[in-house]
């Protein structure tokens, strides 16, 4: 998962680039403004991975927890975080976290800088 959120970083910076570079060559605001979609689509994606790898601790945890008795009496094992869904924070609440916005906080903020140079 931390992989997937590297990845995504990663994508983010060099797609704004990519636009920026556009929009400043050619003096045309609209390439700023598209930069907004893949940066806010990227966010979201990177929140939702973030939540997917703590979902994943919890589940991880629990099995390391228990005995050998009691690991043999848990049955088929699987691979379900629903039950851990209510001790993990939500989507929306993980968008807000430190390692999530601060770089995709400053690609936005960036875009907005850029739209407003290029008025």
């Amino acid at each position: 998962m931390a992989g997937n959120s590297f990845l995504l970083k990663g994508w983010t910076v060099t797609i704004a680039a990519a636009l920026f570079a556009l929009a400043a060559k050619d003096s045309n605001r609209r390439f700023a403004v598209l930069a907004l979609f893949p940066s806010l689509a990227f966010w979201g994606l990177d929140a939702y991975y973030l939540r997917q790898e703590r979902l994943f601790r919890r589940l991880y945890d629990e099995l390391r927890k228990l005995s050998d008795e009691n690991y043999e009496k848990s049955g088929p094992f699987a691979m379900s975080t629903k039950k851990h869904s209510h001790q993990v924070a939500g989507w929306f609440k993980t968008l807000w976290t430190p390692s999530v916005v601060a770089l995709h906080g400053v690609v936005i903020g960036a875009v907005f800088f850029v739209i407003a140079i290029l008025r």
